[in-house]
């Protein structure tokens, strides 16, 4: 067999590693890299010297940075805690909590507002915070940045205020933060507070105030996804998307009822965690065609400052929505209750659902689906990475 080793080599192509966002979705990004782990000699450093997430795929991304010294070791801590998951880790499911956020949703709209009172957010996440407290040692990430296994971290989150998509970066050489249209580039050192941000899905999950501004899930205006990797130093992309090949795959057929609430909830979701990223590839695949026609010379001597980027792209060969409709099931009694009454549990709402099922049979499905996905492109992959 031959390995991929995590020797590091000044001259080769820095490797960026993209995860986006995605909900429970993002269990397929650790099958993939479950994958890749399984490609690469044993106790072998991280491959991806530059790391990008948002959203969920920013915990997958953290913790690929904290154990950066041993990429098997992290893919294994992943594999373990999304194996394992159960929606009672990530948000308050139980009747109690949920009666008493229904409740207080129903007393705002009924009294005009509640004031200093006023609900935040449907789901309750303190066990996702206790989870991540737990498991991510975050000092660490520093510690991988100045031993070489690591040049940049970076977490995405949309600021409420400004408008802005930001994107917080720890790296090892000075960086010159970026400001672009609707985006900027802002040097911190990660914690959790830029973790729980990123992953602040609107009306769902609460906003997290860091510094000045209180920030929500880092999709939302994310017209740019690809661009942080490119800002950090990444001359190569590996993209670790979450749609399947036949995700919103409906056909023009006619319809008679209106849309349930969770058909156009899933319908927003879709649009934050899933378009900004095709269309981005899509301006990178014409940006690459247009500089095959112009003359290396001019590439090579600067006179052309644009450069082409080698993208691979590792998606779900099969649509997730309809693998969540099959683990509905799963879900705890108060959940599926309130996931009913909002028609997430109908074939046209299972979109919203494959966002929130956070249980290990459906999670432990996608893990499998990654593995086999990125398998099957075994010798793909390692040609990509070959140092």
């Amino acid at each position: 067999m031959t390995w991929l080793t995590g020797k590091k080599n000044e001259e080769q192509a820095r490797v960026g590693l993209i995860l986006a966002g995605g909900g429970a979705r993002a269990a397929y990004q650790v099958g993939v890299l479950k994958a890749i782990a399984r490609m690469r000699a044993p106790d072998s450093a991280n491959p991806f010297p530059v790391l990008c997430g948002t959203s969920a795929g920013a915990i997958n991304a953290t913790a690929l940075a904290i154990y950066a010294s041993d990429f098997q070791n992290a893919v294994t801590r992943l594999v373990s805690v999304w194996s394992n998951f159960t929606v009672d880790k990530v948000f308050r499911s139980d009747f109690l909590g949920l009666a008493k956020s229904g409740a207080h949703w129903l007393a705002a709209l009924m009294l005009g507002g509640l004031g200093r009172y006023n609900p935040y957010a449907l789901f309750d996440r303190q066990p996702l915070k206790e989870l991540l407290s737990l498991y991510m040692p975050f000092d660490q990430i520093g510690a991988a940045i100045e031993a070489g296994y690591l040049d940049a971290l970076s977490i995405t989150a949309s600021g409420y205020t400004t408008g802005q998509s930001v994107t917080f970066y720890q790296s090892a050489s000075k960086i010159e933060p970026w400001d672009r249209a609707i985006r900027v580039g802002c040097p911190a050192e990660i914690n959790i507070a830029h973790l729980m941000a990123s992953s602040a899905i609107p009306f769902l999950f609460e906003a997290v105030k860091i510094n000045r501004e209180y920030f929500g899930d880092g999709s939302m205006r994310q017209i740019a996804p690809i661009s942080p990797a490119l800002h950090l130093g990444a001359s190569k992309l590996v993209v670790i998307g979450v749609r399947g090949e036949d995700d919103d795959d409906y056909g023009r057929e006619k319809t008679t009822e209106y849309p349930s609430l969770a058909q156009v909830a899933g319908h927003a979701l879709n649009s934050m965690f899933l378009d900004s990223m095709e269309i981005d590839l899509e301006r990178l695949q014409r940006i690459n065609r247009t500089l095959e026609m112009v003359p290396k010379k001019l590439i090579e001597d600067g006179t052309v400052s644009l450069k082409p980027v080698e993208t691979m792209v590792i998606s779900p060969s099969r649509d997730i929505s309809k693998i969540a409709q099959q683990h509905a099931h799963h879900l705890p009694r108060a959940v599926r209750y309130f996931l009913r009454g909002v028609g997430a549990l109908n074939q046209d709402g299972t979109s919203l659902l494959s966002y929130l099922l956070f249980e290990k049979a459906f999670c432990r499905e996608l893990i499998a689906l990654g593995y086999s996905d990125t398998i099957k492109r075994r010798d793909e992959v390692m040609a990509f990475l070959a140092e």
